[in-house]
């Protein structure tokens, strides 16, 4: 790619970058024309078997027509009503910065630094984000309340540690090495976790890998890439995985000599000293401590698939070896997901697929760390060394000095209850976190967060809790670089091609000027502007790799990369586990957990264990509702980024699934308005009435903006309406999409 090129017509092309929140890291083009951007294309470079083209999906390819939104936020505001009513006035940029100041002085100054949170916002992947640059400014301050975790894939990043000593997966380059895939809730079709994660799942399929797809819905990537549809009740996967198991082990197909060599916890002959008889995994899928045989028959009712599937599947996936099984995140936003890691990674172990070419790690999707080493803005150094899980925030607001180690508070105890929150390029304050309704209560109440800072492009349901509002610039009006989340190894240059509209700027800026007013200008940007710093952080890439490119050639180029190589998760470890043991306890795969045994927590159980759901479908609320309610990730959507768009609403409009023998008993047409409600609220959406949908489970897509009516009915369809606070027992994580509802026709 040259840029900036002109056209015949006067319209330069430009090499930008598309860094949504979202794994891929596209190569897009503008086409500007007289100071506006005018067109978006994507990369037409050669498309190779191993060097394929980075081209974005229609949510990048959109990502001029939210540059244009009429609707952008233009100057800062303050607000005028009472908070959440969306009411402001406009204020110059030195009134809003004198009242950020003097609010956040105030709240360092009365409950301290762990009084102000810095929320979770990644609508801006770029190199140096707001958020960083608020953890910088609040760092030189003495520090802030932080957070781990996070609402993607909590449960994994928690859990996995426990069992293989960290995250990690093989690169989707080792696909076409395998004879089978298994995709339980892994939709890259709509979800993107890399670029081209359907580019090697096509391949596989070339070289004549069977694919079977584990999934309430028949998604976009079932539709196209499987073999097998497992259409089975969300919650209970877990349930199906002890039952392959128990016909791996009852057929004799388990690896033993691999289980022998790396785990402890499978059988009563591998287990931890000082743990009692019968506790073992192997003893848990035969029933020897509860009297029940995890067979297929018992599976059956609890997921809804077939004992005779179950056994033929389990019989393929060990046998087929290599074999693969890619969970998505959604299998473990569930109300137990940690199990569902530790009973993925544990099929895994027992076929003797994990760290083997074209096998798999059967945890969960993400977590490579392959991309190139090219760093970030500088935070600094956090004084308050207290963390809390980020889906517990809101209990931090109201109760947070209470709260203990048993609600995830890592080096506690909070010195405050939060105060004082910045929301940087995120919608996580209302729309994207759980029970919408018991947040808004919360954030209403002055007296709680007493202040709320909001740096948006749009009046986001979040933006509107503002009590200063602030206009952020769009990554097309700034240089940035954007880099994948995981293994693929380039990094993308996007270009400033246009200037932003009324007094948008960049979070920098005005945290340079909080910082001013603090004195603590001069620490904050070192003498830096933004500019200087994306400087820095590609020489610090140069340094490490002479072939990188230097900055100039960079933004020119507007693409650094190398050809991937595929890569297997734990390879070292299995093929010298002497010289490289696992990081747990044992130096083993923990199949059965001490440490977690040790808990003695009944929903924390030594070995991966199938748990009922408490608004699942053996709940006793089914009897009130009985819907399973689900809240994927749309294709026209990231997360909540593009809910606004137009062109989004045209390409796929927004709707509800449903089958069609629940949409009959309930008298529902497809293109009806319904109403899906359970008792922490209600929404309104238009029914698809589908076969692709499993009876018993409604599909409302999350990221929906929340729009209540008088009545506090959301009609926009905001799926975190209907969620639940509750987090997991071990994560401390986010189960949204535990939860039952009913429908009828609106």
């Amino acid at each position: 790619m040259t840029a900036p090129a002109e056209s015949d017509d006067a319209t330069h092309v430009v090499p930008v970058v598309c860094n949504h929140d979202c794994g891929g890291r596209c190569r897009l083009e503008a086409h500007v024309r007289g100071g506006r951007v005018v067109r978006i294309t994507t990369d037409e470079s050669p498309d190779l078997a191993d060097r394929p083209q980075l081209r974005a999906c229609l949510r990048g390819r959109a990502i001029g027509s939210r540059l244009n939104d009429p609707n952008r936020l233009l100057y800062p505001m303050k607000r005028v009503g009472a908070r959440g009513e969306g009411r402001f006035e406009r204020v110059s940029w030195d009134e809003a910065i004198d009242l950020v100041t003097s609010r956040l002085q105030r709240a360092v100054k009365t409950y301290g630094p762990g009084s102000v949170f810095i929320h979770h916002g990644n609508g801006d992947e770029g190199a140096i984000s707001g958020v960083a640059a608020a953890r910088r400014l609040m760092n030189l301050m003495g520090g802030h309340l932080a957070y781990y975790n996070s609402y993607t894939s909590a449960c994994l990043n928690y859990t996995a540690p426990f069992i293989t000593g960290r995250r990690d997966t093989s690169s989707y380059q080792t696909l076409p090495h395998s004879k089978l895939i298994v995709l339980n809730g892994f939709n890259p079709a709509e979800t993107i976790f890399e670029t081209n994660s359907c580019h090697y799942l096509a391949r596989a399929k070339d070289a004549g890998a069977k694919v079977i797809v584990i999934d309430p819905r028949l998604t976009e990537t079932a539709a196209t890439f499987a073999d097998e549809w497992l259409p089975l009740k969300p919650t209970t996967d877990v349930a199906l995985f002890v039952a392959m198991a128990h016909v791996i082990v009852t057929e004799g197909l388990q690896d033993q000599a691999f289980l022998d060599t790396f785990c402890i916890g499978f059988d009563e002959r591998h287990m931890p000293d000082g743990v009692p008889e019968g506790l073992s995994f192997r003893s848990y899928v035969l029933g020897a401590a509860d009297g029940t045989p995890k067979t297929p028959e018992w599976a059956a009712p609890i997921t809804g698939i077939d004992a005779a599937t179950i056994r033929r599947v389990a019989i393929d996936y060990a046998t087929h070896k290599p074999a693969q099984l890619l969970q998505g995140c959604g299998p473990q936003r569930h109300a137990y997901g940690e199990q569902s890691v530790r009973a993925g990674i544990t099929l895994a172990c027992m076929t003797g697929n994990l760290g083997r070419l074209g096998g798999g790690w059967g945890g969960g999707e993400g977590g490579r760390s392959l991309g190139l080493p090219i760093g970030g803005f500088p935070t600094g150094t956090n004084g308050v060394k207290a963390r809390i899980p980020v889906f517990l925030w809101t209990d931090a607001v109201v109760r947070g000095t209470e709260m203990t180690e048993r609600d995830g508070v890592k080096d506690g105890p909070l010195e405050s209850n939060i105060k004082f929150i910045f929301n940087i390029a995120g919608n996580t304050l209302v729309n994207q976190h759980a029970d919408i309704n018991r947040t808004v209560a919360i954030l209403r109440d002055e007296r709680l967060v007493e202040f709320i800072v909001v740096s948006d492009q749009l009046l986001t349901p979040s933006a509107r809790f503002a009590d200063v509002l602030l206009p952020a610039d769009h990554s097309l009006e700034r240089n940035d670089l954007g880099s994948p989340w995981t293994g693929e190894r380039y990094v993308v240059f996007g270009n400033k091609v246009v200037e932003p509209p009324g007094e948008c700027c960049h979070e920098y800026w005005w945290l340079s000027r909080v910082a001013e007013r603090l004195g603590l200008e001069p620490a904050f940007t070192e003498g830096k502007t933004r500019e200087d710093w994306l400087r820095q952080i590609v020489a610090e890439a140069r340094a490490g790799d002479a072939s990188f490119p230097d900055y100039d050639e960079l933004r020119s180029q507007g693409l650094y990369r190398k050809t991937p190589e595929p890569y297997v998760a734990f390879e070292k470890e299995i093929a010298d586990p002497a010289h490289h043991p696992f990081a747990t306890p044992s130096g083993r795969i923990e199949i059965f957990s001490k440490t977690l045994y040790d808990m003695q927590h009944p929903e924390i159980p030594g070995v991966p264990s199938y748990l009922a759901a408490w608004e699942g479908p053996e709940a006793d609320l089914v009897g009130r509702y009985p819907l399973q309610c689900i809240g994927p990730h749309a294709k026209t959507r990231i997360n909540s980024t593009y809910d606004e768009n137009g062109w989004m609403e045209e390409a796929e409009p927004r709707t509800m699934w449903i089958s069609r023998q629940d949409a009959a008993a309930r008298h529902i047409a497809d293109g009806d308005t319904v109403n899906v409600f359970n008792d922490r609220g209600a929404l309104l959406a238009r029914a698809r009435v589908t076969r692709r949908m499993r009876p018993g489970v409604v599909s409302v897509p999350q990221g929906a903006w929340y729009t209540p009516d008088e009545h506090g009915v959301c009609h926009r369809g905001s799926v975190n309406i209907l969620t639940s606070q509750r987090p997991t027992p071990l994560a401390h994580g986010n189960g949204q999409h535990t939860m039952l509802v009913d429908v009828r026709k609106a």
